[in-house]
């Protein structure tokens, strides 16, 4: 049944964590103009009930990793590092001019690249310019992505003193084979290092992230890497998809061959492998592809019903205002979207300028909004309605009909005005997701956009 059920459901298809996905980006109704108004209509109707979240986009590495998709510079050259900050706080500058009142920051997200590339005095540096003209939220999380072979105990440290309380190492796969494949050598030492001085420090939410799906990877791998994973018990766990789109052009995924990689049927059966090992001590899967101790902000947030998808993934509370600075970081008002420019020279020659970095985005209508909504029920509590007027649509019935064939495979329940999605169907979440867009079904893409769904 399973194999069965991963042949006909791996398709292409978008990741959700953003409706519309950003290759339907409508560019005719974006302007810079129009992005400002939308940001500054939405920062008046929520600062003050639920603040902002910042993401911090620090786009160097010193060696490329072939797995990552990621925008990133590779560089040795650690003179990078303060003109990249001056910049990001100019850029934080820009925003805070088009609002009447100091920003709330609810969440902070450093990301890259890698943020820990940075010395632990700039990044200090960076998160001091940003609070310097904001106010913190009563119960802020502030979280950064560490790599376990250079996170020190100064980094730890610095961003602790500063209110981070929150990292997440990537940890990929501990076999040597996978890790040469992917250019990303580290030994299960140096995350255990890493793991352990967070915790001595006081971070309160230590996360790994585990990929399946890799070149050479074989169950065997999975099973040892979670093996290895259940001895340090991070607080969380991202446990995903190698999502591989070389086609992306200036993306890393050029050090193997596609014959390299796992099969679908492979990939399905190491990650339930995955998921019945961290089972056994005490992690719950929390939306897709994540898990969760049940002390975790992220298993709470669960269960309250207030569990978030945005662009930097799952999230344990929402704001309906994002900012995102940095090369190629991507901004959401609610109303719309905004993408900077991707080069490190485009964003300084145009902050140079005082202008914001933007270079494409999205204003969404009100069909946009409503869809949105739907796939964010599917992708935060696998079920949806459209009890609500305000969530009917008109495609309704389509999408029932695309939707009728996964509830005949048991993948989910159809009722009057409600769809909930199966234990079983939740692997399958993004493709009943694509029943419900809009976009997506009046214009298939003419040559693959999208990673695998399976």
């Amino acid at each position: 049944m399973l194999k069965s059920l991963v042949n006909k459901y791996n398709i292409a298809g978008p990741r959700y964590t953003s409706y519309p996905t950003v290759p339907y980006w409508d560019q005719t109704t974006f302007s810079l103009e129009n992005w400002k108004n939308s940001l500054i209509k939405s920062f008046g109707e929520s600062n003050a009930e639920e603040g902002i979240s910042l993401y911090i986009h620090l786009p160097f590495c010193e060696s490329l990793c072939t797995f990552c998709g990621c925008n990133k510079r590779i560089t040795k050259q650690h003179s990078v590092e303060s003109p990249y900050i001056n910049a990001v706080i100019k850029e934080w500058k820009l925003y805070l001019s088009l609002f009447d009142e100091k920003p709330i920051i609810k969440e902070l997200h450093l990301g890259g690249g890698t943020p820990t590339f940075f010395s632990p005095q700039n990044l200090k540096q960076l998160i001091s310019g940003i609070l310097n003209h904001a106010v913190l939220a009563e119960n802020y999380e502030f979280s950064f992505e560490g790599h376990p072979n250079n996170t020190t105990r100064e980094h730890l440290q610095a961003l602790y003193d500063v209110g981070f309380r929150r990292v997440s190492y990537g940890v990929q796969d501990y076999n040597e084979t996978v890790q040469k494949a992917i250019h990303r050598i580290q030994p299960f030492e140096n995350v255990k290092k890493a793991t352990e001085t967070s915790r001595e420090i006081g971070y309160t939410s230590v996360g790994h992230d585990i990929i399946f799906g890799l070149p050479f990877q074989t169950l065997v791998h999975v099973r040892e890497t979670i093996l290895k994973t259940k001895e340090l018990l991070p607080d969380r766990l991202a446990f995903y998809s190698y999502a591989h789109v070389p086609w992306i052009k200036g993306n890393g995924q050029r050090g193997f061959n596609d014959d390299d990689l796992p099969s679908a049927k492979l990939k399905r059966e190491q990650y339930e492998t995955g998921k019945e090992l961290l089972a056994e001590v005490g992690y719950t899967e929390v939306g897709m592809d994540h898990f969760a101790l049940k002390k975790d902000s992220l298993y709470q947030s669960m269960v309250n019903g207030k569990l978030h998808r945005n662009f930097m993934g799952y999230t344990a509370s929402k704001t309906q205002a994002m900012i995102g600075l940095g090369v190629s970081a991507i901004s959401d008002s609610w109303y719309g979207f905004a993408q900077n420019v991707k080069t490190i020279e485009d964003y300084y020659q145009l902050l140079d300028k005082n202008t914001l970095p933007v270079y494409r985005g999205h204003i969404l209508n009100e069909e946009d909004l409503i869809i949105r909504k739907h796939i964010l029920n599917l992708m935060c509590q696998f079920k949806t309605s459209w009890g609500d007027e305000h969530l009917w649509f008109k495609e309704i019935p389509d999408a029932l009909i695309k939707l009728k064939e996964m509830e005949k495979d048991g993948l989910l329940n159809i009722n009057a005005s409600a769809i909930e999605v199966t234990k079983q169907g939740q692997p399958y979440v993004r493709n009943i997701c694509m029943a419900f867009d809009l976009l997506l079904q009046r214009k298939q893409p003419d040559t693959q956009l999208f990673s695998m769904t399976v």
